[in-house]
């Protein structure tokens, strides 16, 4: 892969025009925007922005799982520009760089002896793009600007709008004429924002600022969970992940909903992205907003339960007003089971944890109910809702639930719910995995491993997933087929061996996977790679959804499941009790040491230091406010706090 971008300190990617036309596309979000811009430059150095504006609270008819209201805007604010008798656009610019940092885009280009740099930002809170232009001259001698009074607005049909019309309006501030002097800068905002027609217009009289709350959240989310390592392109990846994860979280009208975005999925939760892959996560951050989300998703998933154990929804949409259920049972029990335990032992707080007990013993007793013949657990499909079979038992449901039984049974424990129920989970987890091992286990295409369904012999990449959950029996044969040419790809892993189908989720659960089984020094290279791709290569910079479907969308909760390959992966936390963990870091031959500072985790605020002794061993460090609390040697050590 030849990069198109570079790292650019402190914590940014730049990318230097070289005469190479380039397109792409990038998503931001606030609290009631999402903002998908595809901007590109031409070989001429010509750049191009078309904004994809999503208002998710702006609800649309029907009022279902897509129903965000979305306009598409190629507005040029640019053209209300006058420099002495001509307009801007008129003289030739020259795009130098592109820069991403601190959750905006910036250009930094000329128009001849005037320099521009545009950044485009979403407010974090209010229903606005922010693009800000700064004009600096570098000629000679003073020259006039003038800034037309521009103002657009564009009403919608009402009889499409939950709230009847909608309106987007355009509008620049401030304007006027003004004298540049040489070498002097003048600014000026472009605003593009939505509301319902029964709302005043919306009074945004200080545009900068929020810009700067933008990037003060933005450096919040970095300098939190900090990864240092001897990997550059790692430690960047996993800042920018962060912020891409933690941004797409929605203010609705029933409390705040991470959404995965790609402009069909906001204000709407569901089992997999949301309480499998995001809300783990969460706690981690210490961000307040994103741990306030995910107690608000499993409250509402907590809503369906019942006395018949029907179902619990994929998805609940609409604000939360509504629910998806069209691909039937998807192991959504296992996905909630998995993600609210998980949460509750990250976060460390017996006051949530005895909230989401219920809903946590709810779903695992839908999934012992559910069991086959075979003790392995049934499910009309898998999160892939029918894309490719998965029988009518899969590998990914049962693994989900086991690690729920363990965290359950932990969980058992330190809220003093009795031996007997602990024990119970426990059992049932022992059963399972035995279960899983005899109803899986297969050669597939010669390969050692999993088949992920009754019938099925050809490889697929959701074969990692006991990986992630402890279980390595079938580790070695599972590892050679993710990494052998059969699912392996420049793009990352196949879905389906054989096919053209990738999916980011099953790319990164492998690479967690393989760091848990202990495959450190392949999977590093492996992980390296795909880091350097999504981070620097031609589609940049988080990971995405999939191909062929969504156009490689930059799905949030992807992000996250990055975020957690180093996590769980490479430091390899696991939550054992409300104040204990076991750390099982993998620290590559090469690296002396690597470090993951300001974790929130178990109620604490602590770092980690990893390294390798003189004698060759590794040591893990606690250290909790700059103080050394305790050093333990081994690759599986635990910690109480």
């Amino acid at each position: 892969m030849e990069p198109f971008w570079h790292l650019s300190p402190p914590r940014a990617i730049t990318w230097t025009f070289d005469d190479r036309a380039h397109a792409d596309h990038i998503e931001m979000a606030g609290q009631q925007i999402a903002a998908v811009l595809h901007y590109g430059v031409s070989a001429e150095g010509r750049f191009t922005c078309d904004r994809h504006l999503v208002f998710p609270m702006l609800r649309t008819i029907p009022n279902d799982t897509h129903a965000s209201f979305i306009r598409y805007v190629s507005w040029d604010p640019l053209e209300s520009v006058i420099i002495g008798i001509s307009r801007l656009t008129d003289r030739q610019e020259h795009i130098d760089s592109i820069t991403i940092v601190d959750g905006t885009l910036q250009t930094n280009g000329t128009f001849g002896t005037i320099a521009l740099t545009r950044t485009f930002c979403p407010s974090p809170t209010l229903p606005t793009l922010i693009e800000r232009y700064t004009l600096v001259n570098n000629g000679q001698r003073p020259i006039t600007l003038r800034v037309e009074p521009t103002t657009h607005s564009l009403a919608s049909d009402s009889d499409r709008g939950i709230d009847g019309s909608y309106i987007v309006e355009e509008k620049l501030t401030p304007t006027g004429t003004v004298t540049i002097a040489p070498g002097a800068v003048h600014t000026f905002y472009a605003i593009l924002s939505a509301r319902r027609a029964s709302e005043p217009t919306l009074s945004l009289d200080f545009p900068e600022e929020q810009i700067v709350a933008r990037q003060r959240l933005a450096l919040q989310w970095q300098q939190a969970l900090v990864l240092t390592t001897p990997d550059s392109i790692l430690d960047r990846m996993f800042a920018f992940a962060k912020i891409r994860a933690a941004e797409s979280i929605f203010q609705t009208k029933n409390g705040p909903l991470h959404g995965p975005g790609g402009e069909r999925y906001y204000a709407a939760i569901w089992a997999n992205d949301q309480a499998e892959y995001a809300n783990p996560f969460f706690p981690y951050l210490g961000y307040d907003y994103a741990n306030a989300s995910a107690m608000n998703a499993w409250r509402m998933f907590a809503k369906y339960m019942n006395d018949e154990f029907k179902p619990i929804p994929s998805s609940i949409i609409a604000e939360g007003t509504d629910i998806w259920n069209g691909a039937g049972d998807r192991g959504d029990a296992a996905m909630i089971a998995y993600g609210a335990s998980r949460y509750a032992l990250a976060r460390g707080s017996r006051e949530e944890a005895e909230t989401l007990w219920p809903l946590i013993t709810w779903t695992l007793e839908y999934c012992r109910r559910q069991l086959n013949d075979h003790g392995v657990v049934r499910s009309n499909c898998d999160e892939l809702e029918g894309r490719f079979p998965a029988g009518d038992a899969n590998l990914c449901t049962s693994s989900l639930y086991y690690d729920a039984l363990r965290s359950a049974t932990f969980l058992a424990r330190d809220l003093g719910k009795g031996n007997a129920i602990a024990k119970t989970y426990s059992r049932q987890a022992d059963a399972l995995r035995t279960a899983i091992d005899k109803h899986f286990h297969a050669t597939v295409e010669g390969f050692d491993t999993y088949r992920y369904y009754e019938g099925n012999d050809i490889l697929r990449s959701w074969i990692c997933i006991p990986l992630t959950m402890g279980i390595l029996d079938r580790a070695q044969g599972t590892l050679d087929a993710l990494y052998s040419p059969r699912l392996w790809t420049k793009d990352g892993m196949l879905t389906q061996a054989g096919s053209q189908t990738f999916w980011d989720r099953s790319t990164l659960y492998a690479l967690r996977g393989a760091l848990i089984a202990g495959d450190t020094e392949r999977t590093l290279g492996y992980l390296h790679f795909y880091s350097a791709s999504r981070l620097l290569g031609d589609h940049v910079p988080y990971a995405i959804e999939a191909w062929p479907e969504g156009n490689q969308r930059h799905l949030s909760a992807e992000s996250a499941l990055y975020a957690r390959i180093i996590t769980e992966g490479l430091f390899g936390i696991r939550p054992t009790g409300l104040r204990r963990f076991t750390v099982s870091p993998r620290l590559p031959k090469t690296w002396p040491e690597m470090n993951l500072k300001g974790i929130h985790l178990c109620g604490n605020v602590i770092d980690l230091r990893v390294y390798r002794t003189s004698r060759g061993r590794i040591a893990t460090q606690l250290i909790r406010q700059g103080r050394i609390i305790k050093e333990l040697t081994g690759n599986n050590v635990e910690f109480f706090l």
